[in-house]
């Protein structure tokens, strides 16, 4: 007999929810639960939290209230019982190059609070998180490294690509196609008709973006489980992948594999290590080291600078490359990227996993499809370096990030062209007003100065659909998506509305990008950049009260991860 006279057989731990449900003195909280459809048994078993991110408002995560049913089966059939719940989710495709992308960053913090405060207030036993589009993923991760009880990560999957013209698209074409339409190289008709097909259903953004960047990273943590990320959102695989990891939660609980035990310097570096193999998104760097945070471990730009430096480019993946998502999937999935990494001595092999396998015997059953191309092998990788640079010099003291897989440029200098916001470079960039050798210096859309930190892949990719890709360099305070392509270099710290470097740059001012010398300067003097920085004042937040204003109030530099207090 349970405590709460329910007879049961159940044998698992319970560590958190029976303070919830058990007792006389609990009557009045079974009470509330079996009017909603639980009964005595359910209440005596391991509650196991669902933490979905699902939303109507975007395909990423359209399809996760569907695959949380998969998992509450998973959960049911391995004796605990499941209780779903919401949280929000902000497309950042959907609200790019508007002011509601500045609300995306922010969406990072407001996951893992809420997600927090579920936890918390329901006291589950073990938590399974349901994540796909960019800042659902980090959030997720983010809640549960604070919460430190044992979790598992599900990422929903990648979409399929677009066929267009014979060939697969993604939705980077239509920001692309957009500068082409811009430039007068694409009809109305063109860009209508791809629109229709870019996006052919529900799942992440199919290119090595900041989703699938981060689905990767998680896998080499540790977090997700081994080959569970790549399976493809519309797959028949993943209802079954899904229902698995219900069931692997409550070993996970039995075993008390908590995310501390998990989430370790070593496995941080093994997921940095992932993201710099796989031609990752720059937004690794602010969600890995936010992550690191929650654990109290250190983690600094410079880590992804060394690691970067001693990591292949193994993933020949899009935006730099030629294969999407599924075609990693086909190959073998993230596996096939740690058995290089291990190849390479680039692997913690001894790190631990949600499955209670070490990474390195993931990587050691890594089922590589005969023949594949996607993962480059150990002799002969995409470059030598991986996909990543942190950049100093005058212009970014705390530092700065570039996607090196995207471009094959490693200097310019020129001068700069210089805008207080996204729009007003945007409408430059749509007037055909820059130029082949402009450096283009978007500031104030940092943390604060945005707030919020907008990527820019509409301006981005519009440049480089005006065929100016591969003759125009960006800097920014903000971000960049994980489609960009090109020299563009983000999160330039301090950001100026925190009296950083950028704040002193004045049109016409000579800027110089050196990748090999990781460096990002501009030719002013400490003397003159202090004066001009000492003169400089940054537009006024266009938000009043509110959840935009509490962020630019709490929230750190670029350089820490962008985390609120």
């Amino acid at each position: 007999m349970s405590s709460n006279g329910a007879t049961t057989t159940t044998k698992l731990p319970r560590p958190r929810s029976s303070v919830v449900f058990d007792g006389p003195d609990r009557a009045h909280s079974r009470a509330y639960m079996k009017g909603i459809g639980f009964d005595d048994d359910a209440l005596s078993r391991p509650t196991i939290g669902i933490a979905n991110t699902w939303t109507e408002a975007m395909p990423c995560n359209f399809h996760l209230r569907g695959l949380a049913e998969h998992v509450k089966q998973g959960v049911r059939a391995a004796g605990g019982t499941p209780m779903e719940f919401n949280t929000v989710a902000v497309s950042d495709g959907v609200t790019m190059g508007t002011q509601g992308m500045k609300a995306s960053l922010i969406s990072r913090e407001v996951i893992a609070d809420s997600i927090e405060l579920m936890a918390r207030g329901y006291q589950f036993d073990a938590i399974v998180a349901l994540c796909a589009c960019d800042k659902t993923i980090p959030g997720c991760a983010m809640a549960l490294a604070r919460l430190d009880v044992p979790s598992v990560v599900l990422y929903g999957g990648s979409i399929a690509p677009g066929h267009w013209h014979g060939r697969d698209v993604t939705i980077l074409d239509i920001f692309e196609a957009i500068g082409a339409h811009n430039a007068g190289d694409m009809s109305d008709e063109e860009l209508h008709e791809l629109e229709g097909v870019a996006s052919p259903g529900a799942g992440a953004c199919g290119g090595q973006f900041t989703a699938n960047t981060m689905a990767c990273a998680f896998e080499a943590l540790g977090i997700s489980a081994g080959g569970s990320a790549m399976v493809p959102a519309e797959d028949d695989d993943k209802g079954t992948v899904a229902e698995r990891i219900g069931e692997l939660v409550l070993n996970v609980l039995v075993d008390d594999l908590r995310p501390s035990k998990v989430i370790t310097r070593d496995s941080l570096e093994n997921a940095i290590a992932c993201v710099c193999a796989s031609g990752g998104s720059t937004n690794a760097v602010l969600h890995l080291i936010a992550l690191a945070r929650e654990l109290e471990i250190e983690l600094t730009m410079g880590d992804f600078e060394r690691i970067s430096r001693a990591t292949p480019l193994f993933a020949d993946l899009k935006p730099g490359g030629r294969f999407v998502a599924t075609d990693l999937y086909a190959a073998g999935g993230v596996p096939v990227i740690l058995k290089r990494l291990a190849e390479s001595g680039s692997l913690h092999e001894d790190a631990i996993t949600v499955t209670g396998k070490t990474i390195g015997e993931v990587a050691t059953e890594a089922t590589e499809a005969p023949g594949q191309e996607v993962v480059r092998p150990l002799g002969n990788p995409v470059k030598s370096e991986g996909g990543l640079a942190i950049l100093g010099g005058n212009l970014a003291p705390e530092g700065a990030v570039v996607k090196l897989a995207g471009t094959e440029r490693t200097q310019q200098t020129g001068p700069a062209r210089v805008f207080e916001s996204e729009e007003e470079c945007f409408r430059a960039v749509k007037d055909q007003k820059i130029e082949p050798g402009d450096v283009v210096v978007i500031r104030n859309e940092g943390p604060v100065g945005g707030p919020g930190m907008r990527e820019m892949l509409q301006v981005t990719a519009a440049i480089v659909g005006e065929g100016l890709g591969e003759s125009v360099a960006m800097v920014t305070d903000g971000r960049f998506s994980g489609a960009t392509r090109g020299l563009m270099i983000g999160h330039v710290a301090p950001e100026a509305a925190r009296g950083g470097p950028i704040a002193a740059i004045h049109e016409g001012d000579k800027v110089t990008v050196d990748i090999d010398g990781r460096r990002l300067d501009v030719d002013l003097s400490d003397e003159e950049i202090a004066e001009r920085v000492a003169a400089y004042s940054s537009p006024p937040s266009p938000f009043g009260p509110g959840v935009m204003a509490k962020y630019a109030a709490t929230v750190s530099s670029a350089s820490k991860g962008a985390v609120t207090a």
